[in-house]
This record gives structure tokens, C-alpha cells and sequence, in this order.
């Protein structure tokens, strides 16, 4: 398995890449702002040819490239259909003057094939089995993308901006619900084994494990709230 990634644009969102090898199909999860650049980079160093385009949620510094991405790769895009709306007017998940400090005149359009996730949907691409998780709370539409343990790495969730090292996901932007994602993380992140890798939308890599002991949200959600510090800051866009 090889996966690749790099923080993308001003907002440093986690740009990912994911094949069964190098020099084979593989997926782009969540291609950002300016992401284009370092992408092809990427995909020329590993010799990969993409077949997708996977968005965890519609917020725009998760999409800001996928319409590039798509069209010059002529591939569609995979986003759950309580989010797809963003991706013509990402404005929509962002408070009126945050709108008018990001775009201005700045114009957004859906690629030409946008293709709909549901909860529990397992994708077969590149030769992989990706698992789909409804996980709302950030938005209503995010979504985890799992791929199941192999030789060479555990099972590895992409958690968009559900789980971060440390955190979780803001909820106070346009369609976020702090109730509602601490229903997804129970549902969703506590279930998984401890050696789960998580590579989230922003900041470094971690596990399942480390944060259902450290992290103050997941701890507390486990009944560990008595041993946990108190609950950090929420995190993304």
C-alpha cells in the first residue's frame, strides 16, 4: 500500500494520495487549495494514474482543487449528498463575512461526473475496498474513508476533520452540530481497533488508540472523563 500526502494552501489541509503500489490507479482524497502543484508532483514521482477523486467533507479547503483535479484527469468526484451543494457554492458553509474575505469574485463549479456516498457504501477502486462512514457533526454531509488492514499497515482511516490529533471537528460554521458529532465519534471512531491509523484533514497522523486515552473529547466519551484533561479547543476551517 502506498500513501502519500502534503498540506495544501494557506489553510494546510492534509492532501492525500492512495494506491495499491507505485506505479498503479489510485484515489485523491481532498485535494485543496493550490493542491494541483504538488499533486502532479506526487503522481509523477509514484508514476500514478488517478481514477477518483474522494472529498471527507464540502468545506472549501477540502475542495478548492476538485474541479481541476477532476477535469484534467477527466475522473469524477465522490462526495456525500448532504455536501454537495458546497461544492458549487462552498460559501454556503462559511458565515457572510468569511465569504467575502475568501472568494470575493471567485467563481466555483462541480466537475462534470459528481457521484453520491451513502453510510456504510464500500467503494472498489484502484483495486481497493474503501468503506464509507456518514460521520455529520462538522457538517452534515463529512464522511471517513477506512481501508482494511494489509501486510504492510493496520486498518487507516482518513477522518477529514471528524478526529485530529488532540481534537476534533469544529461545529460552530453553517450545518456543524456538536451533539451530532460526538454521536459520530462514538459511532464511528470508538468501535475501531486501537491501531488504527488516523490521517485527519489537518495536523499530524495518529492512531485510535492514543486518542481514546489522550484525547479529552474520545476519552470522555468512553467514560474516561475523570482521568482526561478538560476538553480542547475543535479544530478546521
Amino acid at each position: 500500500m502506498l500513501i502519500a500526502g502534503f498540506p495544501a494552501g494557506s489553510f494546510q489541509t492534509n492532501c492525500y494520495v492512495v494506491a495499491p503500489a507505485a506505479g498503479e490507479e489510485c484515489v485523491v482524497v481532498d485535494p485543496g487549495q493550490n493542491a494541483v502543484a504538488d499533486l502532479d508532483y506526487v503522481l509523477r514521482e509514484h508514476r500514478l494514474r488517478p481514477v477518483a477523486v474522494l472529498v471527507t467533507h464540502g468545506h472549501v479547503d477540502h475542495m478548492w482543487s476538485v474541479a481541476p483535479v477532476c477535469g484534467a484527469r477527466d475522473v469524477p468526484a465522490w462526495i456525500h449528498p448532504e455536501d454537495r451543494d458546497l461544492l458549487s457554492d462552498p460559501g454556503k458553509g462559511l458565515p457572510l463575512a468569511a465569504r467575502q474575505q475568501f472568494f470575493g469574485g471567485m467563481t466555483f463549479t462541480e466537475p462534470d461526473d459528481v457521484r453520491e456516498l451513502a453510510d456504510g457504501q464500500v467503494l472498489e477502486l484502484a483495486g481497493m475496498e474503501i468503506t464509507v462512514d456518514h460521520a455529520p457533526g462538522h457538517t452534515r454531509g463529512s464522511v471517513t474513508f477506512r481501508l482494511p488492514a494489509s501486510e504492510e499497515i493496520p486498518d487507516v482511516m482518513f477522518s477529514g476533520d471528524l478526529l485530529f490529533a488532540g481534537s476534533i471537528g469544529r461545529t460552530d460554521l453553517p450545518g456543524g452540530d456538536h451533539p451530532t458529532i460526538l454521536r459520530s465519534l462514538a459511532a464511528k471512531c470508538l468501535p475501531l481497533p486501537d491501531e488504527t491509523v488516523v490521517l485527519p484533514g489537518h495536523g499530524p497522523q495518529t492512531t485510535i488508540g492514543r486518542e481514546r486515552a489522550t484525547n479529552p473529547y474520545l476519552a470522555e466519551l468512553a467514560g474516561r472523563a475523570e482521568s482526561a484533561p478538560g476538553a480542547g479547543p475543535t479544530r478546521g476551517l
